[in-house]
């Protein structure tokens, strides 16, 4: 990861733990924010390894820009590292579909946060699932298959 990535990876980690940290125990999304800088960096990694096919990329570079966009469907800007949510979910959503392209074994070797990548996905898209109801979701996820 280049210094840029690498020094917007780790001000992402510092603002989710220190906002975490004031909110104290038991935020209900704790788990799914911290997400947010482990998914970003995989993002990036395989956006650069030459074995992902190019319009894998473009799905890739188009969550990576999604972090750095002030605009968004809830901008960090105005509710803090919360605003990370829905960037955590575009990403799931994006590597979920570069994982059934058959990029799984590529996504699990440059996975360098804890616990097992698929699970989080998984979990990730099901409580935005839960959390906006299934007619609203397959309507975005049918927007974001474009």
């Amino acid at each position: 990861m280049d210094s840029k990535h690498s020094d917007f990876y780790q001000e992402i980690r510092r603002r989710i733990a220190a906002w975490l940290n004031e909110k104290g125990e038991g935020f209900r999304h704790a788990q799914i924010l911290l997400l947010a800088p482990d998914l970003f960096h995989l993002l990036c990694r395989l956006a650069l390894d030459p074995r992902v096919p190019a319009s894998q990329k473009a799905r890739l570079a188009t969550a990576i820009a999604y972090f750095f966009s002030p605009i968004d469907l809830v901008p960090e800007a105005f509710v803090g590292p919360l605003g990370y949510l829905d960037d955590v979910v575009l990403s799931a959503y994006v590597l979920n579909g570069l994982i059934n392209a058959g990029h799984g074994e590529l996504a699990k070797e440059h996975w360098a946060g804890d616990g097992d990548l698929l699970a989080w996905i998984q979990h990730v898209l099901l409580v935005a699932e839960e959390a906006i109801g299934p007619a609203r979701w397959e309507k975005i996820r049918s927007k974001l298959g474009r």
